[in-house]
């Protein structure tokens, strides 16, 4: 699925990255995301699709990303 939005700084669980969707969801990517885009209100446009993971973390949908860019 395609969506868009904004890089934030989550400070669970020791703290990553996530996706603030402009479709009010927020996306917890399952990888890091590349160095260039972790960046507080980077806006982004991504394909991902729903990761199936174990996880601690209360914050956002699982996502696997596929491709991920700056807009």
């Amino acid at each position: 699925m395609q969506i868009t939005g904004t890089i934030t700084w989550v400070n669970l669980s020791g703290g990553f990255w996530g996706i603030n969707g402009d479709d009010g969801q927020q996306y917890a990517p399952t990888s890091d995301l590349p160095a260039a885009l972790r960046r507080e209100g980077q806006q982004v446009r991504a394909t991902v699709r729903p990761a199936q993971v174990f996880s601690i973390m209360m914050w956002g949908q699982h996502v696997e990303v596929q491709q991920i860019e700056a807009i």
